[in-house]
C-alpha cells in the first residue's frame, strides 16, 4: 500500500513554517492518540502517520531531503537520536507543553503525568570525539560515564534487604494528590511520598533509601560509518536510574568530528589541497594525492590552472546507510619555486623572454581588459 505524503498527512502547505507544523501535530497526536481512543485500529494507525510525518518535517535536514527526494531521501526513526521522535510517550506529554499536563492526567489517566516524570531517572548527555578514520571505518569505543545507578545492595527498591516499601497512606499509591479549584481538581506530587506512590520503612543504609548511587559506568559504543559531526545517538535506558525504582533515562552520545590534517569534510565528500610544481602544472605529469585508505597515483594534463579541482570517484566517506561513498576532490595548488640558484633564475628569465601571448593567454585578457577601463 503506497504511503501518503508527509504535508497531506498532517494537512499542511509545503511552505508551512516550523511553529505551524508543530501546531497541527500536537492537535492531531491529541486527536488520534491511543489513550483517548482504546481499541480503535483506524484511530492509532493515524496516530502512526501523523507522528512519522512529523519526525520528518520537525527536523531539518530530513525535511530538506524529503523535498528533495520524497520516501527514498529519508528513513525516520533510524538513528533515535535526541533531536529525533520515536513516538514513545504519554498523551500526559502532548499537554505538558501547554502547561495541562496534571489537569488532563487527572481527566484521562487517574493523576499520571507528574507521578510518570518521578518515576523515570534523568537523560543524560555525553559529548564524544571522533575522527574523521573512526567514521570512515567504524569503531567501537568505551567510555566512562558517572551517573546514578540502583543501588547495588537494595537493588532500587530504597528498602533495608529483608523489608519492602509500602503503598504511601497518603495517596494510597497514586503519588498525587487533588486539590479542588472551583470546576478544577489541580494535582501536585504527594508530600509524603514525593510523588513515588510508595514510602519505606526501614531505609537501606547504603543509599539511605534513596534506591540510587553515584557510579562511574564504562559502556561500549559504537561510531556508525560515515557518522558526522554534531549527529547525536540515543542508548535506551543508559541514563540515570531513577530514585525509589522506575525506568531508567536514556543517554545521548553528541559526536564532534576532530580537525583532519589533510581533509576537510563535506557531508560525504572530502575535499584535499595538493602542492604540485610550476613544471607539473606547465608540461603535465603524475602526482601522489590522499585517500583515506593509502595514497594514489594521480595525472595532472599539461596547462593545468592553480585551483583546478580534480574528482577521483567514490574515494570519499562512506554513506550512513552503507549503500555508498561520496567522492573526494583534489585541488591542486602551484607552488612557486623559492630559493633560486643564480643558475635557476637565468633560466626562468630566458622562459621569460620566449613567453608570448599564446603562452599566457588570461594574462593578454586581463590586459585588454585593463587598458579598455581606462580609455
Amino acid at each position: 500500500m503506497s504511503k501518503r505524503d508527509y504535508y497531506e498527512t498532517l494537512g499542511v502547505t509545503k511552505n508551512a513554517s516550523a511553529d505551524e507544523i508543530k501546531k497541527v501535530y500536537r492537535n492531531l497526536a491529541r486527536k488520534f492518540h491511543p489513550d483517548v481512543n482504546p481499541n480503535n485500529k483506524e484511530a492509532e494507525e493515524r496516530f502512526k502517520e501523523v507522528n512519522e510525518a512529523y519526525e520528518v518535517l520537525s527536523d531539518t535536514k530530513k525535511r530538506e531531503q524529503y523535498d528533495k527526494f520524497g520516501f527514498a531521501g529519508v528513513n525516520p526513526g533510524q538513528y533515535g537520536g535526541a533531536g529525533g521522535f520515536n513516538g514513545n510517550f504519554s498523551f500526559d506529554d502532548i499537554f505538558e507543553g501547554f502547561g495541562f499536563g496534571d489537569v488532563f492526567g487527572d481527566i484521562f489517566g487517574s493523576g499520571r503525568g507528574r507521578q510518570k516524570a518521578s518515576r523515570r531517572g534523568r537523560d543524560l548527555r555525553y559529548d564524544l570525539e571522533f575522527t574523521l578514520e573512526d567514521a570512515y571505518y567504524g569503531k567501537e569505543m568505551v567510555i566512562s560515564v558517572p551517573r546514578l545507578a540502583a543501588c547495588a545492595k537494595c537493588h532500587g527498591t530504597g528498602a533495608e534487604p529483608g523489608s519492602s516499601p509500602k503503598v504511601c497512606p497518603q495517596c494510597n499509591g497514586k503519588g498525587k494528590v487533588l486539590h479542588s479549584q472551583g470546576i478544577f481538581s489541580i494535582s501536585t506530587a504527594c508530600p509524603m511520598c514525593h510523588g513515588r506512590g510508595q514510602v519505606v520503612e526501614k531505609p537501606c543504609n547504603a543509599c539511605k533509601g534513596e534506591g540510587v548511587e553515584k557510579k562511574i559506568t564504562q559502556l561500549k559504543v559504537k561510531i556508525p560509518r560515515g557518522a558526522e559531526d554534531g549527529m547525536r545517538l540515543k542508548l535506551s535506558g543508559e541514563g540515570e536510574a531513577a530514585p525509589g525504582g522506575g525506568s531508567s533515562g536514556d543517554l545521548y552520545l553528541v559526536l564532534h568530528e576532530k580537525e583532519h590534517s589533510l581533509f576537510k569534510r563535506e557531508g560525504a565528500d572530502l575535499i584535499a589541497e595538493v602542492p604540485i610544481s610550476f613544471t607539473t602544472a606547465a608540461l603535465g605529469g603524475t602526482v601522489q594525492v590522499p585517500t583515506v585508505k593509502d595514497q594514489v597515483k594521480m595525472s595532472v594534463p599539461a596547462a593545468t590552472q592553480n585551483g583546478k579541482l580534480f574528482r577521483l570517484k567514490a574515494k570519499g566517506m562512506p554513506s550512513l546507510d552503507g549503500y555508498q561513498n561520496g567522492d573526494i576532490y583534489i585541488r591542486v595548488s602551484i607552488e612557486v619555486p623559492s630559493n633560486l640558484s643564480a643558475k635557476q633564475k637565468t633560466l626562468l628569465e630566458e622562459f621569460e623572454k620566449e613567453t608570448t601571448d599564446s603562452n599566457a593567454p588570461q594574462q593578454k585578457s586581463f590586459a585588454e581588459k585593463l587598458k579598455g577601463f581606462f580609455k
